[in-house]
């Protein structure tokens, strides 16, 4: 939440589409409101957002709860914690639908002042894609749509699914990320060789890997010059980006910089592909 917080208001504004994101986020965890930390945020929240909006005192009330609440929390260190912030931003950045040039700009100096986040997923992602749209100090808008598209699959499920339905009637063009962690990424077998990361939402890793040879590709526990798409397991969880998964992804962004043509994927692509394929998928 207090990633989330800071997303909408990165650029110093909330706007009432941000703000409507906010109370989306409070109904997806009213469930657990007899839980600690919810039972202190969920009514801090609706009651900022009973007129609609959020002022200034109302944002500083709920980012102190919010960093008051995690400093007393047992169960992430601090480079998980300061991933899942990530995670927040960035659903934060995209609650009102736009990525703005003043967004862009915030985002990248909370990254250059955690880089020691970096070999945690998907920060090195993120890092690389903002240096090169800001290489030449100017947004296109082909690169604002890349961007969107990209920190859509880190986001938290009920506002990707509120994308992916507000998109189903847009003719134009989705961009894809075409070496990084692909959206809607084109994904073969045959003569290519994948690697996994993480833990699988649907099988172990030797069925996997197994199904793999069977549709004419191969499988390497270890990410070398030799692999072509490393998949990382989503691990049941829609918000994916709350783990780390450290040394494989950093092996693959070395590899990438080095030239190799290596692509990261998503466990839910990959699954799609498969059965596109003929492949026979396992059930959850």
């Amino acid at each position: 939440m207090e990633g989330i917080l800071k997303g909408v208001a990165i650029d110093g504004i909330i706007t009432p589409e941000e703000a409507k994101e906010l109370k989306s986020w409070c109904d997806d965890n009213r469930a657990l409101i007899g839980n600690h930390p919810f039972i202190e945020l969920i009514p801090k929240i609706d009651t900022s957002l009973a007129d609609g909006t959020i002022d200034g005192e109302e944002q500083a009330d709920i980012l102190w709860l919010c960093q008051n609440l995690s400093s007393e929390s047992i169960y992430y260190d601090s480079v998980t914690s300061d991933i899942q912030r990530l995670q927040g931003i960035l659903h934060g950045i995209l609650a009102d639908g736009h990525v703005s040039d003043e967004e862009i700009k915030h985002l990248s100096d909370w990254i250059d002042s955690h880089n020691d986040l970096k070999g945690c997923y998907p920060y090195d992602e993120i890092d690389s894609l903002l240096t090169q749209v800001l290489r030449d100090g100017k947004v296109t808008d082909e690169e604002r749509h890349m961007l969107a598209d990209f920190f859509e699959g880190f986001i938290s499920y009920s506002l990707s699914k509120k994308m992916k339905n507000a998109r189903a009637s847009d003719s134009a063009p989705r961009r894809t990320l075409t070496g990084l962690c692909a959206v809607c990424p084109d994904l073969v077998f045959e003569e290519r060789c994948y690697s996994l990361t993480g833990a699988s939402t649907r099988a172990p890793r030797a069925q996997i890997a197994k199904m793999i040879e069977e549709m004419g590709g191969a499988f390497s526990s270890s990410v070398t010059q030799k692999v072509h798409f490393l998949v990382v397991g989503a691990n049941g969880n829609p918000a994916w980006a709350y783990s780390c998964y450290g040394r494989k992804v950093e092996q693959a962004m070395k590899l990438r910089a080095e030239g190799h043509a290596l692509m990261i994927v998503h466990e839910n692509d990959f699954w799609d592909a498969a059965q596109d394929s003929g492949a026979k998928i396992p059930t959850r």
